[in-house]
């Protein structure tokens, strides 16, 4: 199975343009730039894609290692928030820190624990990459 996204850019770093687009058209033309990615223009960004990404890869990673421990969920709602900092005279995603509040009535606790580390570990986006992945997760 193969996904694909495009991206166009026109003109400088800073004074560019540029659109991301993905094959399915959930994104089309959809705009970014300098001031959305460093200086928290409104608009998307390379991060924020990433970390729409993550949260919806854990989530659905989380509800089949739940599944396969005998558990559903009556809701996941996960949050990631991705740190791209300055590394070696250049950027780097460094880190995504998963939140999420998974709501199961009557719970094995234990077998929800390793459920989340199962998928904080196995999902795809996770080994995708190559940042400090930390969670935090509440059973209610």
């Amino acid at each position: 199975m193969k996904r694909s996204a495009s991206a166009v850019w026109k003109g400088g770093l800073q004074d560019g343009k540029g659109t991301v687009s993905t094959d399915s058209g959930v994104l089309a033309g959809t705009p970014y730039n300098f001031k959305m990615r460093f200086e928290n223009e409104k608009g998307t960004n390379p991060e924020e894609l990433v970390a729409a990404a993550h949260t919806a890869c854990f989530s659905m990673a989380l509800s089949l290692f739940l599944g396969q421990a005998g558990m559903t969920a009556d809701s996941i709602e996960t949050r990631a928030t991705v740190s791209l900092d300055q590394v070696d005279g250049g950027f780097a995603v460094t880190a995504s820190h998963l939140q999420t509040l998974v709501r199961i009535p009557n719970a094995d606790k234990a077998a929800f624990d390793k459920a989340v580390e199962t998928a904080k570990t196995g999902c795809p986006i996770s080994k995708l990459l190559n940042a400090t992945i930390t969670l935090d997760a509440t059973l209610i």
